[in-house]
């Protein structure tokens, strides 16, 4: 008793300062329905050069280059040869799991993040192998050589555990030979590997952060409840490691070298309005670029409609935050 009366005493004593303040709202600019791609599953989001590309979980045999020049943008499918998927030391019940799920809902591979290093090679994660396959400007596609260590570090941290929570998102140093990858839930966390001669290993490490916990789905959306912390995708901006949380629809500005964050931004309030709700329990963004002007925010749909009747992937742009996005709070 006397316990749970100082537990209340400290609560009421504690100052307001002391709890998180709400995130500034994002404000959107257009959003653009995607025509075009075969599988649907908009998954991930690159800019490279003056170009957009993007991915669908469902194929893994091709991209696409967006033609955004309307408002309805076009998917240019860019075919790929992908070679056979190296050992990547995920266990065989994850493989076997991913494998089955593949006759079911189409895409081996599981494509969930695209980025771009700036001599225009495209960098590809698959969620389903725990792999990134690097796509040049010409020649062939192959699969980056990755220490085995990384998924063992990862695993050991909690990340890596469960099926279809695998890495979500990945981003590239502008000079090619930093990766820093997204493991999307329980537990989510990020990691960094560094390209040493042929192979990318970890420099003294691989794991940049590993959390489990659940956090509260903002006020707007319906019935809000406490889902698992999650991470979507990952943009890299003026050094700063950009994530996607979209069960609480924000962007976040993270130290690169040590994950932490630094601010973060709601979308929530332009996303969730009545007219572009979805029927999932759930936040469906998975895909993100952070630029100086502003941020592309891609949907994963599930070729499911909205509100208003809308089934294709939706691409959002909102404009950059008061005072660019390295403001402090």
């Amino acid at each position: 008793m006397r316990v749970g009366f100082a537990l209340a005493c400290a609560l009421l004593l504690t100052p307001v300062a002391a709890f998180a303040e709400p995130a500034p709202e994002l404000r959107l600019l257009s959003e653009h329905p995607v025509d075009g791609m075969r599988g649907g599953n908009l998954s991930g989001l690159a800019q490279c050069g003056k170009d957009l590309w993007t991915v669908s979980d469902r194929d893994d045999d091709q991209i696409y280059r967006l033609d955004t020049r309307d408002t309805v943008w076009q998917a240019e499918t860019v075919g790929i040869g992908v070679p056979a998927v190296p050992d990547s030391g995920l266990p065989w019940g994850l493989r076997s799991r991913a494998w089955a799920a593949s006759f079911v809902r189409g895409g081996d591979l599981d494509f969930e993040g695209i980025t771009c290093d700036s001599a225009g090679n495209r960098y590809i994660v698959s969620e389903a192998h725990a792999a990134v396959l690097k796509v040049p400007p010409t020649g062939p596609a192959s699969w980056l050589k990755i220490s085995p260590i990384m998924v063992r570090e990862a695993r050991a941290s909690g990340m890596l555990l469960r099926f279809n929570a695998l890495f979500e998102g990945l981003a590239i140093n502008p000079e090619g030979d930093k990766i820093w990858l997204a493991a999307e839930r329980e537990s989510r966390g990020l990691l960094l590997i560094k390209r040493q001669q042929t192979v990318w290993d970890c420099d003294g490490g691989c794991v940049l952060l590993s959390e489990a916990g659940k956090e509260m789905q903002p006020a707007q959306f319906p019935r809000a409840r406490a889902l698992p912390k999650d991470f979507a995708d990952l943009s890299l901006f003026n050094g700063k490691l950009f994530t996607l949380e979209r069960n609480v629809y924000q962007i976040c500005r993270r130290d690169a070298q040590t994950a932490k964050v630094e601010r973060c931004w709601s979308y929530a309030a332009e996303a969730l309005q009545e007219n572009r709700r979805y029927p999932q329990a759930f936040g469906l963004e998975e895909a993100l670029v952070v630029d100086a002007d502003g941020a592309w925010i891609g949907i994963d749909n599930n070729t499911g409609a909205r509100a208003d009747g809308e089934v294709r992937p939706i691409v959002w742009r909102f404009a950059a935050p008061e005072g660019g996005w390295s403001a402090k709070p």
